[in-house]
């Protein structure tokens, strides 16, 4: 009895052995053949053909799931067919694998600036300063999460390589104005917009609406009338801007004329014509600040802004009587008002 229950057990053991022996054979027959078409999709992308590269080292994957250099190249060669969903997984499989691979880490990070993931972006340029990029990487997406004073350093230190970088220059300019530095803004605008060879007009608009909301308007109308000149769309914004820097600038008939042509397309808009009485009446155009306040109140004779601007205007031009009647009804109408008139007596005027 114990005679053949060894033999059963000696058989089992056999068995056992040749399954473990024949399983060991297929694993190594796999990988002997993922290396097989991994080699093939190199050869296949080094002859651009990209997308049959894929195949092979999905194949190689396929038969070895660990295979890190088959998601690698299969991760490089979808980046260069723009297949950068199917990169940035692959990618992260790679690095999964292999967390010192230089290049998965430097792709994934300008992946990750990309997909606008600029947490991870960071992390990873991080994890290769020495990389092409990387700074500029950790800078820009810095920049992009607003938070400036780390964004900032960088770029000083990327401008000391390269004094003519226009994105990173572009970039300091946006950040100076968003902390309402405007003369650190306009520095870097200027700088630029000079080094800058596809011509943005954009950016000279850019800096003319500074120069405008820093009541430089002869700069603003130089910057604006470059943009124009530059091909930058006439749209109502631009028209409405440079219509009354005109108008600042003195140039009254060419800014009323472009204001005209505004308003003819938003003929209900109250505030363009209310913001031009203002500044003929600011400019001691007094008519004319009167013609555009009888526009509001031909509109809405409820207009208590309008009747007290013209009310103030007819004071101006010495008929003081009248323009108080008119501003006291203005008052009835909106009794806010009367803070206009407390702030002009406590001026002395």
């Amino acid at each position: 009895m114990k005679k053949y229950l060894l033999s059963s057990i000696y058989l089992l053991l056999s068995i056992t052995v040749f399954s473990e022996n024949n399983n060991a054979t297929t694993s190594i027959e796999k990988k002997d053949s993922a290396v097989i078409y991994f080699q093939e999709g190199v050869v296949q992308d080094s002859l651009k053909h990209y997308s049959v590269a894929s195949n092979y080292f999905d194949s190689a994957i396929a038969l070895y799931p660990d295979y890190k250099d088959a998601y690698k190249q299969k991760g490089l060669v979808n980046i260069e067919m723009r297949r950068t969903d199917v990169a940035k997984a692959t990618l992260i499989r790679a690095y999964e694998l292999d967390t010192t691979d230089v290049v998965v880490i430097k792709q994934l990070s300008e992946l990750y600036y990309d997909y606008r993931q600029f947490q991870k972006a960071i992390k990873f340029a991080k994890k290769c300063l020495n990389c092409e990029n990387s700074e500029r990487i950790i800078a820009m997406s810095y920049y992009e999460q607003e938070d400036y004073g780390n964004a900032l350093p960088l770029f000083h230190d990327i401008l000391t390589k390269n004094q003519t970088d226009v994105q990173v220059l572009y970039a300091m300019a946006r950040s100076y104005l968003d902390m309402e530095e405007y003369p650190q803004a306009i520095n870097y605008y200027k700088a630029a917009i000079q080094n800058d060879t596809t011509q943005n007009s954009r950016w000279v608009y850019e800096l003319g609406l500074i120069y405008y909301g820093n009541d430089d308007y002869k700069d603003a109308l130089a910057s604006f009338l470059k943009a124009q000149d530059m091909g930058y769309a006439q749209t109502s914004d631009f028209n409405e801007n440079i219509g009354f820097v005109y108008l600042y600038t003195g140039d009254f008939d060419k800014g009323e004329k472009i204001l005209l042509g505004v308003i003819a397309t938003k003929p209900g808009n109250t505030d363009l014509i209310r913001d031009m009485a203002q500044v003929f009446y600011t400019r001691k155009l007094y008519d004319k600040s009167l013609e555009y306040c009888q526009k509001l109140i031909e509109m809405d004779r409820t207009d208590a802004k309008a009747l007290y601007q013209a009310g103030m205007c007819f004071q101006k031009k010495g008929e003081k009587s009248r323009g108080e009647k008119m501003c006291d009804q203005a008052i009835v109408l909106d009794p806010s008002l009367d803070s206009l008139r407390q702030k002009k007596i406590d001026m002395g005027l």
